[in-house]
């Protein structure tokens, strides 16, 4: 919400919008002694997010990556185990099925750390 009034506060103190807004609802600033610009209706808001909240949520991210990231690289090694096994007991399907699973444990970390950079980046823009 407070991003929504820092926003609309910018927006407001456009002269342009002003003077469109004046415009078109007859609103003049001398009928209101109390404002000077259209934006001085809307709060100037600077978004940030409370102290009580960042420190537990930021830790929740982190380890919400951490562990995804960490089970990555354990399918990673359980397919790796799967490939040798299957190689050296000739079971040409266990090898495929360990080849599989390392490139969705790949795929997996790639997305487990691009989908946290973007949370935690997009999370930092409320602070």
């Amino acid at each position: 919400m407070s991003q929504f009034l820092a926003t609309l506060n910018t927006v407001a103190a456009d002269p342009h919008w002003y003077a469109v807004a004046a415009g078109q609802h007859g609103y003049t600033v001398a009928a209101d002694p109390h404002l000077h610009t259209l934006a001085d209706a809307v709060p100037n808001v600077t978004p940030q997010m409370p102290k009580d909240v960042d420190k537990p949520v930021q830790s929740l991210l982190n380890w919400t990556a951490g562990l995804g990231l960490a089970g990555a690289v354990l399918g990673g090694l359980l397919g790796w185990a799967a490939v040798a096994v299957g190689h050296n007991s000739e079971r040409a399907a266990l090898a495929a099925r360990g080849k599989q699973g390392i490139l969705w444990s790949l795929f997996g970390a790639g997305g487990i750390g691009v989908t946290a950079a973007l949370v935690t980046t997009f999370y930092n823009m409320g602070k």
